[in-house]
């Protein structure tokens, strides 16, 4: 009977506009059984039609901020981050400019996805973070992000690149906790959480410096060549690697502690 039969899905993947949607489409199944499209544009502001989503999937990727806070790259500011690349051990003018952009992107995302799910529709949000009421330079992510700030300013020191390029680099990225999430979508008031919890840990291995340095090469390689250039990459990623391998305790990688949470939102019929 038709009623028995699987309802027919429609799957809208998004990307910047720079990303090789051909490429997705050809790493798809042949016999997928859901029709896809690609839908380019910022997550941060309006992609799709008024309530015409019924399930949202983000993965791993609202710890990507839509940019870096002006005031870090300001000579000028009192929030000005010279000598390094994110926040997590820098002074706390400069945490505020990061809490402060997450804030308002975070803002933007769910006033946005508020518009495009459907009454009782579904938002299911994996990403990487840390737990509530630990500091940032506690997170594992900024810790392993530490060391590639480090092995810039090894390099800058050592005269293979400029420490000017270093100081003018930022990564825009930000760890949340479970806690700032729930903040916000206080704030935004059209959803309500349904679930909320830490995810477990993966188990390491003698290969995990290597796994780290591909991770992160993969994540970080299109910013750092276009601030240092390509050919520094091979010479920093493995700087990384060998920096990880001697400093596995300061990662904090074998402690338990959780590194990424999920959370189910609920469109309300508001």
């Amino acid at each position: 009977m038709m009623n028995s039969q699987v309802p027919e899905f429609q799957v809208f993947f998004n990307d910047h506009t720079t990303n090789d949607f051909n490429m997705l489409f050809k790493s798809l199944p042949q016999n997928r059984p859901y029709y896809a499209v690609g839908v380019p544009g910022s997550f941060y502001g309006r992609i799709f039609p008024n309530a015409s989503i019924h399930f949202v999937h983000s993965s791993f990727s609202l710890h990507w901020l839509s940019r870096v806070p002006k005031q870090v790259v300001d000579r000028n500011s009192p929030a000005w981050n010279k000598g390094r690349i994110q926040y997590s051990n820098s002074t706390d003018e400069v945490v505020r400019a990061y809490e402060a952009q997450f804030a308002e992107d975070m803002g933007c995302f769910l006033h946005a996805r508020a518009q495009e799910i459907v009454h009782g529709g579904l938002m299911v949000i994996i990403t990487p973070g840390r737990p509530n009421g630990s500091s940032h330079s506690d997170s594992v992510a900024n810790a392993t992000l530490l060391l590639v700030g480090s092995c810039l300013m090894d390099m800058a020191k050592e005269g293979v690149l400029l420490e000017e390029k270093v100081d003018s680099f930022n990564l825009p990225m930000y760890y949340m906790s479970p806690q700032e999430l729930e903040a916000a979508v206080e704030q935004n008031g059209f959803f309500s959480i349904e679930r909320l919890e830490y995810l477990p840990r993966v188990p390491v291995d003698d290969t995990v410096s290597e796994k780290l340095a591909s991770h992160l090469r993969a994540a970080l390689e299109g910013l750092i060549k276009q601030q240092f250039g390509e050919e520094i990459l091979d010479e920093l990623f493995d700087r990384y690697r060998k920096k990880v391998e001697g400093q596995l305790s300061i990662l904090d990688i074998d402690s338990g502690k959780p590194t990424h949470f999920l959370a189910a939102l609920k469109r309300k019929a508001n």
